[in-house]
């Protein structure tokens, strides 16, 4: 890739990363990306495929609750699927506390991410940003686009008209803020779980 893209997509990436969405809970799905190395860890026998996804303060803790499992998960086949479910939650519990995020329970495997989690897991297995690269700057330009054109259709109002001009100033500070959330997110970058941790999030006051 070209170096003088990469500020353009630093400008995608960040900006959807504080829209709000379902990526929030893409840790704690049964087909998440924690409940896969756990399950790893599990097959193997390796807890360290796990270890990396919980902070160091919490490793003693992991490792019990591994050892344990392991040891349970012999008995039966029933007791493999309690125990097993007890891990799954437990890594799932951990990983969102050393992150600042509350854990609310499994998912179901099989939810509606929305395009963009899945592209950059993709992108990661394969390797090539290419096609994720591609998904985020048309849904940014695509969404930069209108609302522009929409702040730009209110511009042309009649200055004795009070409520169309007090409407034109409604979509350019919209449209503003919507242009400054993406040069702030680019300069900033996200930490853990972004959509539960409001305070990051760049100030909103009218310009």
């Amino acid at each position: 890739m070209a170096r003088s893209s990469w500020p353009a997509v630093l400008i995608i990436l960040g900006f959807l990363a504080l829209t709000p969405n379902r990526a929030a809970g893409h840790c704690d799905g049964m087909d998440g990306p924690v409940v896969k190395a756990a399950q790893k860890a599990l097959a193997t026998g390796n807890v360290n495929l796990i270890l990396i996804w919980v902070q160091k303060a919490d490793e003693a803790d992991l490792r019990s609750a591994f050892d344990q499992t392991m040891n349970v998960r012999k008995l039966s086949g029933e007791a493999k699927t309690l125990a097993d479910r007890y891990f799954f939650e437990t890594v799932v519990r951990l990983h969102r506390a050393g992150e600042g995020a509350p854990y609310t329970g499994l998912k179901p495997a099989g939810r509606n991410l929305g395009p963009a989690i899945p592209a950059a897991d993709k992108a990661l297995e394969d390797g090539s940003a290419g096609p994720l690269l591609k998904l985020l700057s048309d849904a940014v330009q695509a969404g930069t686009s209108k609302q522009f054109q929409a702040t730009l259709a209110q511009k042309k109002f009649d200055p004795n008209d009070i409520e169309a001009g007090r409407a034109y100033v409604k979509a350019y500070v919209e449209f503003v803020h919507y242009v400054e959330r993406i040069y702030e997110s680019a300069k900033n970058p996200v930490h853990g779980h972004y959509a539960e941790n409001a305070e990051a999030r760049p100030s909103t006051e009218e310009p």
